[in-house]
């Protein structure tokens, strides 16, 4: 077995135990319970990090994790601490508190000595200036605990050296990185992947979720590439490396890793690094790292068809992007083109800005809930909310009347999703939760003296929109205009009676919405509303700004959100029963994309998705076969094609219907089937029967 494996075994035999950052918090905080809020908070940060026994791993390599960090202090202490933290209260992630790709590019090239260099710098350009001042003392005073946890790390791999059960060799490679970079930035690969991976883990003891690792093969590519240059490494090592770094990933975390893409002037950034980044993940056989490959028009096919190899294996990583449509979408929202070029994603496949604009949020947009409002005089009784009033539908006499109305109402709900999501987001005192360790990592906090979430970073806050349903939508639309305008089928109120009863007594009729043209089939019939769809979403959430000036995405992206959202949602005009799940993300309704993959791809690549500057997720579901010999080339002309007709994403799935099926009959045969779920992938038997039968029923392309 090779180390990682080992690891991972190990892992496994752990003693049972509670990682409590709540009480390590509040050791730091009751020595300073008077002192201002952005002291009292540095100091539990400070403290969760210097106060913790670090735990190695007898298979580490590169140490770091919140495994083995158990509380072990009386009950009545940790319980009162919990308390005590809990009042004093949090950000969450719709007041943007994860969900960041920190720069960690300019961590490598100064290390954690540079960083507090530069607050040093800052502390005496703002003396004048109290609150800045308060603030980078606690971003010193956490910053100066991160690098004694390093150096608490070192100190407790030459502690090791006397226990047998440890190997020597490897505690005096983790001793001798934890020092070197205490002592300045790192110097080898392995001290770079050191000091990423202490981040992350820092981010972890904060309890923060679903941090990105951002673009790992640009960022440690120099010392990479010294390091094999004089010999001290080889492509093996280092995926060995990164191997053991991934496994200790948890399950229940997204931790985005984007490898690839395309530089300003159009070369590919695709190097040696990026295959080893590659071949680790899909060693591990994980559902983590959630692994995004950037696809330009000039990466090799020779690594596109790698991507496909490892997608093949069944795990479903990675993710592919087009680089074309994601940089053209995030150049329209103002960015320079230096830091466009640089982007990553955050959780599972969010466009971000790396290491300079605050913390994602999104939300979910339940667009076809507007038909039910429609239907209604602006009552769902389904779902027990209520809307605007625009008229009875005997008044609508034309699908160009249909749609006026349909749009009114949409515009209603960007409005009112706009409006909750503000009173969420600004409802916060920003300068009661500061965030002083997170800020170090954004440009250009320590510059300004300012907190991340509040002026510190070179460009505000955005938000994304998920738009649920557009296969709902856009099926529903194509049939109210075939069945009730062009062919008189029935009237506008015989469809909302038969959506209230459910389609009971209603067949005929159902079947005739159902014959309708479809969604992903390649109809222009029904694909101009998909088109329309993200048009008019696009535009009007465009019209609105965060708190702090910055944008409202909108994304294609449900991340099985489309099951629960269908829950609440009526039966609609496309023959869905109701809570029935609505079509997923940006993919067609799954069973009506008929046709072969081809016609599949060349609908769902009609939208402008340069317009969902966020990103979207469209599934897909191939037989093993695929993946192999000619059929393999076939898959990557079918990639290229499909992001050169504008397609924004794509992510397969390459699991049998038979295995599928199994695997829910007989769990206890598949304990490490791994399957891609949506924007993320996860063991399929630990997955709510919901969401397998979600995968189970998607359309396979043979």
């Amino acid at each position: 077995m090779t180390l990682a494996q080992n690891l991972r075994n190990e892992m496994k035999t752990l003693p049972a135990g509670e990682f409590c950052p709540a009480y390590y918090r509040w050791l730091g905080l009751r020595e300073h319970l008077d002192a201002p809020i952005t002291t009292l908070r540095g100091a539990g940060i400070a403290s969760l990090f210097r106060a913790p026994e670090p735990h190695i791993f007898k298979n580490d390599l590169i140490v770091g994790s919140t495994f083995g960090l158990y509380t072990t202090a009386e009950k009545t202490a940790v319980e009162h601490a919990k308390q005590t933290v809990n009042r004093l209260g949090s950000r969450n992630f719709i007041t943007n508190a994860d969900h960041y790709a920190p720069n960690y590019r300019h961590t490598l090239a100064v290390g954690v000595p540079g960083l507090l260099s530069e607050i040093e710098e800052s502390l005496a350009k703002y003396a004048a200036d109290p609150g800045k001042t308060e603030f980078l003392a606690a971003m010193k005073e956490t910053m100066s605990a991160f690098r004694d946890m390093i150096g608490n790390y070192g100190k407790k791999a030459r502690a090791l050296m006397a226990d047998p059960a440890y190997r020597r060799e490897y505690l005096e490679f983790i001793a001798e990185n934890c020092e070197a970079l205490v002592a300045g930035a790192p110097k080898t690969f392995a001290q770079g992947l050191q000091l990423v991976w202490f981040c992350h883990t820092a981010f972890l003891q904060e309890g923060r979720y679903a941090m990105a690792l951002g673009r790992i093969d640009q960022y440690l590519w120099p010392l990479y590439e010294a390091d094999v240059e004089a010999g001290r490494l080889t492509p093996e090592i280092a995926t060995g490396l990164l191997e053991n770094t991934f496994t200790k990933i948890s399950t229940s975390d997204v931790v985005n890793i984007a490898i690839g893409g395309a530089n300003p002037d159009g070369s590919t950034a695709v190097n040696e690094l990026s295959k080893c980044v590659l071949d680790a993940v899909r060693n591990g056989n994980a559902p983590g790292p959630n692994l995004s490959a950037r696809v330009s028009p000039g990466m090799p096919d020779e690594f596109l068809l790698d991507c496909l190899k490892s997608i093949g294996t069944g795990l479903g990583y990675p993710a592919l992007m087009n680089d074309e449509v994601n940089i053209a979408a995030l150049l329209r929202m103002g960015y320079a083109e230096a830091d466009v070029y640089d982007y990553s994603m955050v959780g599972c496949i969010e466009n971000f800005i790396t290491g300079k604009q605050p913390p994602w949020s999104d939300g979910r947009f339940d667009a076809p809930r507007f038909f039910d409002y429609l239907f209604h005089h602006g009552v769902s009784r389904f779902h027990g909310s209520v809307g605007p009033d625009l008229g009875d539908i005997d008044d609508l006499t034309s699908m160009e009347k249909f749609m006026e109305r349909f749009e009114a109402l949409m515009a209603y709900g960007a409005r009112e999703y706009v409006a909750l999501f503000k009173a969420q987001n600004e409802g916060i005192n920003q300068e009661y939760y500061p965030e002083p360790f997170l800020s170090c990592f954004a440009e250009d906090c320590i510059g300004r003296g300012l907190d991340i979430n509040n002026g510190g970073c070179i460009y505000p806050s955005v938000h994304g929109a998920a738009l649920m349903g557009v296969g709902t939508v856009a099926d529903s639309l194509a049939a109210i205009e075939k069945v009730v305008f062009i062919d008189g089928e029935a009237t506008l109120a015989e469809l909302r009676d038969a959506m209230d009863a459910n389609f009971v007594g209603y067949e005929a009729l159902r079947e005739r919405l159902l014959a309708a043209p479809k969604y992903g089939n390649n109809d222009d019939f029904v694909d101009k509303y998909a088109v329309w769809y993200l048009d008019f979403l696009a535009g009007e959430f465009d019209k609105y700004k965060t708190r702090d000036g910055g944008a409202f995405y909108v994304a294609m992206a449900a991340n099985t959100s489309n099951i629960w959202a269908g829950k609440i949602i009526a039966a609609t005009p496309d023959g869905r029963r109701e809570g029935e799940p609505l079509s997923d993300a940006a993919s067609p309704t799954y069973g009506r994309d008929t046709r072969g993959a081809t016609a599949t791809l060349n609908s769902v690549a009609k939208p402008n998705y340069t317009l969902a500057a966020c990103g979207t997720v469209v599934n897909q579901k191939f037989s093993p076969s695929m993946f192999e010999g000619e059929k393999l080339q076939k898959l990557l002309a079918l990639v290229r094609v499909y992001f050169k007709k504008g397609g924004q994403e794509l992510q397969m799935n390459a699991t049998s219907r038979k295995v599928l099926k199994d695997a829910m009959d007989h769990p206890e045969n598949y304990p490490s089937l791994v399957v891609r779920v949506s924007g993320f992938s996860d063991y399929y038997v630990r997955l709510d029967k919901n969401v397998q039968l979600d995968i189970l029923n998607r359309t396979q392309h043979e």
